[in-house]
């Protein structure tokens, strides 16, 4: 599931990255492992526990980012014979062959739950002698992984799942945009050419079945060059490679939950129907971003009819996160299912299995569905940690949030450092104690900007009523609200807003 990228580029020296490296000391995050983990991961880089099938001689390859060192997935797409459909083999890294139950190493990754994400870093789950290095699907690198064979038939349907652990290799370390330009030119070899083929069949599944992938672009912060101060924001859009890859992974978490079903024992992603609340507010952003948002087109039709390229659609798509914020790790064992089994924006049942580098639960997940399979229990440790493992995520994912919300509030102050004293229309999207406005009291709401696309707080002053879905300015304190007809307009002069 999408998170936000934000990208920023400028000298190490450059403010906004000092204030970056400041707010990972307010926010009291690790910036360095213990000794002791740290001599235990060196050790257990050198000796991992291996499997004896080996598949070295599939030629794996990894799609990722360029900048990307900490590589859970590699793949190789084929066709079955007499033409019945495609093989998809995913291998995921096998963080349970160094990582040992109970061990320091593994209190720590406990602690740290998932890697943060910064504009300008990362903290990692785990040391980079494991996520990038011993433990990590990197070229040319023999490695454990849990191996997922998937067949599906000439739809895109699942047909048969196999997990086991394996000796893999991968061969090469692909960008989304080199895939893209090799795919498009027809250059690409079978392996690759059929992320395409499958990719688009996975998504009209995805259509038929009432589900939605958000093509969340990344925001790069670009600091203007010498003698000219600020910063401004920029888009990238994500490429089509980018949804098939996607793809290919929602096929494995959907295949993990039904594994976890049918066997009675699961750690599942779950996310209700987003409340009317929340989608509401989300009409309120469109109509501030001037997105034409018909009330007989669903949420899924109005995203996938959107241009990430077009700024105005990239920012709402990122706002289109907030749908995602109900979402929870939900545990059931004895075949005691939850009242809940679905990922609304899935539309089916989900688990999350897939970056075991980056989040504690996929080891979990990875053992049940590995257990699953071979028709055995799940092993004691993965039993013990279960009824404690939702609440870890969520703090995790609390924290992971904090993070998220604290950079782009300075991010956006960055953004706006040099327009202070001017004006900006922009609409009421929520307010804050609506009972209270009624009684003519001080009220808070949240507006966005159009242009640039931020949203932030504001402040009404006493007495005065702010107009939920009327038009607004940019600002924590702002001029007199309108009537709700059209935009307000208010004066920035606090640099304390949120980004789209």
């Amino acid at each position: 599931m999408p998170r936000r990228h934000i990208r920023v580029m400028g000298a190490p020296e450059a403010p906004l990255r000092a204030a970056l490296r400041a707010l990972r000391g307010e926010l009291g995050v690790p910036d360095v492992f213990p000794l002791q983990v740290l001599v235990e991961a060196e050790h257990a880089a050198h000796s991992p526990r291996l499997p004896s099938y080996d598949v070295t001689d599939i030629p794996f390859f990894t799609i990722d980012p360029p900048a990307a060192t900490d590589l859970d997935q590699a793949m190789h797409l084929s066709r079955l014979p007499g033409g019945a459909g495609y093989r998809v083999r995913y291998a995921i890294a096998d963080v349970a062959a160094f990582v040992t139950p109970g061990a320091v190493l593994d209190a720590e990754a406990h602690r740290r739950v998932m890697t943060l994400y910064f504009p300008d870093d990362r903290v990692p789950l785990y040391p980079a002698c494991l996520s990038e290095g011993a433990a990590g699907l990197l070229p040319d690198h023999t490695c454990p992984a849990v191996l997922w064979t998937l067949d599906l038939d000439t739809d895109g349907r699942t047909a048969s799942v196999d997990v086991r652990r394996a000796l893999v290799r991968s061969r090469a370390k692909l960008n989304y945009e080199g895939v893209q330009k090799e795919i498009d030119a027809g250059t690409a070899e079978e392996p690759l050419a059929l992320l395409k083929e499958i990719g688009q069949l996975r998504e009209r599944l995805e259509v038929e079945r009432g589900g939605v992938s958000l093509n969340v672009p990344e925001q790069e912060i670009i600091e203007h060059d010498e003698g000219d101060e600020g910063y401004e924001l920029a888009y990238r859009a994500p490429l089509p490679a980018d949804g098939w890859n996607a793809q290919i992974s929602l096929l494995t978490g959907m295949a993990a939950a039904d594994l976890m079903l049918a066997h009675g024992t699961g750690v599942l992603r779950t996310l209700p129907t987003a409340p009317d609340g929340a989608v509401g507010r989300l009409r309120r952003t469109a109509t501030a971003l001037r997105i034409d948002w018909p009330h007989h087109v669903s949420y899924a039709q109005l995203v996938r009819s959107l241009d990430p390229h077009e700024p105005r659609h990239a920012a709402f798509l990122l706002e289109c996160t907030t749908l995602l914020r109900g979402a929870h790790y939900t545990v059931f064992r004895d075949s005691d299912l939850p009242d809940i089994t679905t990922h609304s924006a899935v539309a089916a049942p989900y688990a999350h299995c897939t970056a075991p580098l980056r989040r504690l639960v996929d080891r979990y997940a990875s053992e049940i569905c590995l257990a699953a399979t071979a028709g055995e229990p799940p092993p004691d440790w993965v039993l013990a940690a279960l009824d404690t493992l939702p609440d870890e995520m969520a703090d995790g994912t609390r924290r992971a949030g904090r993070v998220e919300r604290e950079c782009v509030d300075i991010v956006e102050a960055a953004l706006l450092m040099d327009r202070v004293g001017e004006v900006f229309d922009g609409w009421v999207v929520d307010v804050e104690d609506v009972e209270d406005m009624d009684k003519r009291e001080p009220a808070v709401g949240t507006v966005q900007l159009e242009s640039p696309a931020i949203i932030g707080r504001l402040d009404a002053a006493a007495g005065e009523r702010l107009p939920l879905g009327g038009a607004t300015a940019g600002a924590t304190h702002a001029g007199a609200p309108g009537d709700g007809e059209g935009p307000l307009r208010a004066g920035v002069n606090s640099c304390t807003a949120r980004a789209s």
